[in-house]
């Protein structure tokens, strides 16, 4: 049961990852969101990392924790369950970081981004719950 919520949780943050990654921001977002919403957030200093844009990052993580969960799912093995537990870390606490960032340092929030950094808490926390095997 773990397994399918994980699946789930890295089905639905590939999803919103690819709209950030894919689709413009002026199309997700609302009109007039320049100060103080996504159009903000997308566009600040902290949208990269390492020049890389935080959704292409994330799109690819997810897609990489997506296959090695379905993966361990059918044939379970000590290292793809050390492989999630990593990445799903990872996650949370990049998570946390971007939260830390909308709400503290730029004042603004992107709904699209919120929804991904939730989905790798919540992640953690069924990891947490459940255990590893």
């Amino acid at each position: 049961m773990k397994y399918k919520m994980l699946l789930t949780i890295f089905l639905v943050a590939i999803i919103t990852s690819a709209l950030l990654a894919f689709v413009p921001i002026s199309n997700l977002c609302a009109p007039n969101d320049n100060s103080s919403g996504c159009s903000f957030v997308q566009s600040s200093t902290y949208s990269k990392i390492l020049g890389v844009n935080n959704s292409y990052i994330g799109l690819v993580a997810f897609i990489a924790l997506f296959f090695i969960t379905l993966s361990h799912m059918f044939r379970p093995r000590k290292e793809k369950e050390l492989i999630i537990l990593v990445g799903v870390v990872i996650a949370s606490l990049l998570a946390v970081y971007f939260i830390y960032l909308q709400v503290f340092i730029l004042k603004a929030f992107c709904t699209y981004c919120m929804i991904v950094d939730v989905l790798s808490i919540l992640a953690l926390v069924i990891v947490g719950i459940y255990g590893m095997d």
